[in-house]
């Protein structure tokens, strides 16, 4: 098995990939019809038993972030007609103020995703107990706007780029659960998970700045790679000092075969509900707090510190041809891996890395003249450094029959607006849900949505 190092850059690049590290679908935080919903706060319980469909209990994939695909292609300004391929804003033909207009100061992608390889729910042991088995994995970039103004570039002589940061992380995990009611108003949960590493890697380039000299461009910082996967080595290739005379190691991507468990952690989830009166509940969770240690760290760093390069250019993107984003990764790549122009330290040993922590806090009003009908405000905080965010959702939850529930909801987060929703069917022995934080927008030819909010959950499960 080949896995690339440098297409980890690409796909931020041009954020089609888009992003991965799994939150459950918080618009389902008040519907208390769906099984799934101790993921989102572990003091839930529920009336029935479960058990769910392996592989597809409980699917979620989210993207969030302050822009997307449509910042980064564009129709070709050459062509002519309907059927216009695509470009990026390289391209020479569109005008910088165009190319540059969708980027901010500091450019934001946080991706998640989680799939239920098995789950289970049951009363007993005076409570409700849970048992899952997840796959997880996440992806974070911090992309200063003075990057994309590089590569653009836009006429300037010098730039001062400043930090670039990415990083990516899968693993598996085991939760036990259990919650139960201590009083008439208090319910109290927890869970306890063992974590098992696949793979992790981080990109930073601190303190960039690139200058033209004759053709070329010098650049300096301070460039580094960690990436721990099990059985993973650099590729490289030789490479010519242009400045005098001899060669370099340079790194192009990375090589591993079969890959595997790669470290091992725990974590911990800690959640409570209280109810006030009849109409009124509160709640709080904290998740995901724990961490990982990973048994093989391989490093790369730029120890030249300044080095020459030649600059990023635009590659055609034709669909008629064959030729589309994702089979043009490695055009792209290669200009990264350049760019970046790393050189192998080896494996550095162990490490150890946090998870990425979620706050929750909600709170419920019951409408007094129809308890059907329920209105929900849910605060959601992403703790994880320079990765960190926040979200508020106004959500109302329906159940106009006794198999099925769901609602509609509004959110407000650190990049972007966004509207959710929720269906969740419950009829005798079958609980099937399918809902969407982020609703999708238009999306390319490729089913790629161009906004990089956007996510879509779903789940079957048997209960009685």
């Amino acid at each position: 098995m080949k896995f690339t190092y440098k297409y980890i850059l690409p796909a931020v690049f041009f954020s089609f990939s888009a992003s991965l590290m799994a939150q459950n679908l918080n618009s389902g935080y008040f519907t208390e019809g769906l099984n799934s919903r101790h993921g989102l706060n572990p003091a839930f319980g529920s009336d029935e038993n479960y058990v769910a469909m392996p592989g597809l209990g409980n699917i979620n994939i989210n993207m969030m972030g302050n822009f997307g695909l449509q910042d980064v292609l564009f129709d070709n300004p050459t062509e002519s007609g309907n059927n216009k391929s695509k470009t990026s804003f390289m391209n020479p033909y569109i005008n910088a103020s165009d190319a540059l207009s969708g980027f901010k100061s500091n450019n934001k992608l946080d991706g998640e995703f989680r799939i239920g390889i098995m789950s289970a729910g049951f009363k007993g042991l005076g409570g409700y107990n849970t048992i899952e088995l997840n796959l997880r994995a996440g992806f974070n970039a911090n992309l200063p706007y003075e990057l994309f103004e590089f590569a653009k570039n836009t006429g300037n002589k010098s730039y001062d780029i400043g930090n670039i940061n990415a990083e990516f992380q899968s693993y598996a995990e085991l939760a036990f659960g259990h919650s139960r009611q201590i009083n008439d108003k208090l319910r109290l949960g927890a869970k306890v998970k063992l974590l098992f590493g696949i793979a992790h890697g981080s990109f930073e380039f601190n303190d960039m700045k690139a200058n033209l000299t004759g053709d070329e461009w010098t650049i300096s910082g301070d460039a580094q790679t960690n990436i721990s996967l099990k059985g993973a080595t650099y590729k490289v290739e030789s490479k010519d000092y242009k400045s005098k005379t001899g060669s370099y190691q340079h790194v192009t991507g990375l090589d591993t075969n079969g890959g595997g468990l790669n470290g091992f952690g725990l974590g911990l989830d800690l959640g409570a509900e209280y109810k006030i009166n009849k109409d009124f509940t509160v709640s709080a969770a904290l998740l995901d707090l724990g961490f990982i240690t990973w048994n093989n760290n391989i490093l790369a760093t730029n120890s030249n510190k300044s080095f020459m390069f030649s600059g990023f250019h635009d590659v055609a993107i034709k669909s008629s041809e064959g030729s589309t984003l994702e089979n043009q990764s490695d055009s792209y790549s290669d200009q990264i891996a350049d760019f970046a122009n790393l050189q192998d330290k080896g494996d550095q040993g162990s490490k150890t890395t946090e998870l990425a922590a979620t706050m929750n806090f909600g709170c419920q009003y019951v409408l007094p003249c129809y308890r059907q009908l329920k209105f929900g405000l849910l605060s959601s905080t992403k703790i994880y450094g320079k990765y960190s965010w926040t979200e508020g959702r106004l959500s109302a939850n329906v159940a106009p029959l006794k198999w099925v529930d769901g609602g509609v909801n509004f959110g407000v987060n650190t990049y972007r607006t966004s509207f959710g929703w929720i269906v969740n069917f419950h009829p005798k022995a079958v609980n099937f849900f399918v809902g969407m934080d982020h609703t999708l927008g238009k999306c390319s030819k490729e089913m790629i949505p161009l906004s990089s909010n956007a996510s879509v959950s779903m789940g079957l499960s048997f209960a009685w």
